[in-house]
């Protein structure tokens, strides 16, 4: 190409692009690929992450003693466990034990990959050893995955044999549609299960570990001057509750397994795909009730269940299940709490005498104290048992004092909260039975507080169990 300057005989030829412009060409040739990148592959992209933010629900119902579903939505379709996995890891921990190869005061060494697991953690260091049973009570209130991670490593030899162990135990237990690929329960998009399976297993460690069984039932674990409370706040809330296990990971919503018993009878619920930990422990509550209730929610209900969020506007049964959160002691299993790090596993108390039952729980000491007074009038057999105001707990997440009337056998104390159910409103229907715990559990408060009782708090509507952010991104509540 040639350019005629000024009308002269004179020729020079175009000026070739210089190595600026070269520069900017890639540049916007880059921008635009990348660019073409990006819309080609988000419909993908907004795919997953419209399919991770609703977890499917499914749940199950059953008698621990014998199995039988008394009620249960797709309990069959797979899902992640997400921490309900340390249920299986503990279950290969108690094996252990009862069969000699390791005791609770046995130490097991901390590896860097242990170390570096994501939260929930107790924060452990690479090269510590840590007594087996802290690990334990690590796992089943802060559900730490250092600890699971540090119990696999030393009975296995390393994480990944011992999730083939773990899924070899899953299938000796009938868990056909269970796999596990770690201890902890992070994410690994191979490892499913289903509320059935995890329902099985729940009636496993029952079963099959009668006495280990009660450290499911640890409210709190102090550790190196750290004290850990559990996730499970039914432990609190709801009448008869002794166990089991939370689990959180994006992927697979709010899960839940959980087993209380009443007048002799043991229920298993699960409950996989919760859309909050608020409205999860409120669905485990309705399906619980009514199951001892005799009236088990099935079909329908249980799907309309399914969509409380909490608030109660979408399920006929809201009153009741608020009842039935009333945070009251845990009736017939009542356990002494790990208090501090060095002391005695768990185990319940016995007693023939030293019942009591609790007739409520609230925010000031005077509506308790009231409380307990009314329901004595309506116990013409119980003139000579007295009524006490419990302070608020240490693991309380707000204040409550606890009305209880004390002095019964424990048939007395059955017999005197069906007096109750009889006789009271439809409102003032709350009693549960409370086994005998130590003394120095059971601090009785004969008159007000100082100082003054605080004012009346309304429950708030979330928890404060947030969950925490790992490193990948993925929220793991516990």
């Amino acid at each position: 190409m040639v350019e005629l300057l000024g009308g002269t005989s004179s020729l020079r030829m175009a000026e070739a692009p210089s190595a600026q412009d070269r520069r900017l060409t890639s540049r916007r040739l880059a921008v635009l690929a990348a660019t073409i990148l990006i819309l080609v592959l988000a419909p993908t992209h907004f795919a997953q992450a419209r399919r991770y933010t609703a977890p499917h629900f499914s749940a199950i119902v059953i008698d621990a003693q014998n199995g039988t579903v008394l009620s249960e939505q797709d309990a069959d379709r797979p899902t992640y466990p997400a921490s309900l996995t340390k249920m299986m890891t503990l279950y290969m921990v108690f094996e252990a034990l009862e069969q000699g190869r390791i005791t609770l005061d046995d130490t097991f060494t901390v590896s860097m990959h242990a170390a570096r697991q994501a939260p929930s953690k107790i924060d452990l260091i690479p090269g510590q050893k840590v007594r087996v049973q802290d690990l334990i009570l690590g796992l089943i209130t802060k559900s730490a995955n250092d600890a699971a991670v540090t119990v696999a490593e030393n009975l296995a030899g390393n994480e990944a044999a011992f999730a083939d162990r773990m899924t070899q135990k899953a299938r000796a237990l009938g868990m056909t549609n269970t796999v596990f690929r770690n201890a902890s329960g992070l994410p690994n998009p191979a490892q499913h299960s289903t509320a059935r399976d995890i329902a099985k297993l729940a009636q496993a460690l029952w079963r099959d570990f009668p006495k280990e069984y009660a450290f499911f039932a640890t409210e709190e674990f102090t550790y190196r001057d750290q004290t850990y409370e559990t996730h499970n706040h039914l432990m609190q809330e709801f009448a008869g509750m002794d166990g089991i296990k939370t689990g959180y990971i994006r992927a697979a919503g709010f899960n839940l397994a959980a087993s209380a018993v009443r007048d002799g009878k043991r229920l298993i619920g699960v409950i996989m795909g919760g859309s909050s930990a608020h409205g999860r422990d409120r669905q485990m509550a309705q399906l619980l009730e009514t199951s001892f209730a005799g009236n088990p929610i099935s079909g329908d209900a249980l799907r309309m269940a399914a969509f409380d969020d909490g608030s109660g506007a979408n399920s006929d049964g809201a009153a009741h299940t608020m009842a039935a959160l009333n945070p009251v002691g845990r009736a017939e299993a009542a356990i002494p709490r790990q208090a501090a790090h060095g002391s005695k596993p768990p185990h319940p108390v016995a007693s023939s005498t030293g019942w009591s039952i609790q007739v409520g729980a609230f925010a000031n000491y005077d509506a308790a104290q009231n409380a307990g007074a009314v329901a004595l009038t309506k116990l013409p057999t119980a003139k000579d048992k007295i009524a006490l105001v419990l302070p608020p707990a240490h693991s309380d997440k707000q204040p409550f004092f606890r009305a209880r009337i004390a002095g019964f056998t424990e048939t007395e104390a059955q017999k005197a909260c069906r007096t109750l159910h009889s006789v009271m409103s439809s409102k003032q229907k709350i009693c549960a039975v409370i086994a005998p715990q130590p003394a120095s559990q059971t601090v009785l408060q004969l008159g007000p507080p100082t100082p003054p009782a605080p004012a009346l708090v309304q429950p708030a509507a979330q928890p404060a169990d947030a969950p925490a952010l790992d490193a990948s991104g993925t929220l793991e509540d516990d």
